[in-house]
């Protein structure tokens, strides 16, 4: 019996791994926090998008692409 609670102690206060543990652990906090809120997560980043695509519908400036074949330099 005292062989089991020696081994049991020594278990318990083995530190090794420790570390691993704790990224796991916040791991699966920010997963957790994620599912509670990705309704306003995912809607959020839409907006944003949404936002950032009529920026460029609105923009006046045409975008240029430089090629072999086409030169973006002002006139």
């Amino acid at each position: 019996m005292a062989e089991i609670q020696n081994r049991l102690q020594r278990l318990w206060n083995d530190e090794d791994g420790l570390g691993t543990l704790e990224v796991l652990l916040i791991v699966a906090v920010l997963v957790a926090i994620a599912i509670v809120f990705r309704k306003w997560i995912v809607g959020w980043f839409q907006d944003i998008l949404g936002k950032a695509n009529g920026n460029l519908k609105d923009s006046t400036v045409s975008p240029c692409v430089p090629g072999p074949t086409t030169d973006c330099t002002a006139p």
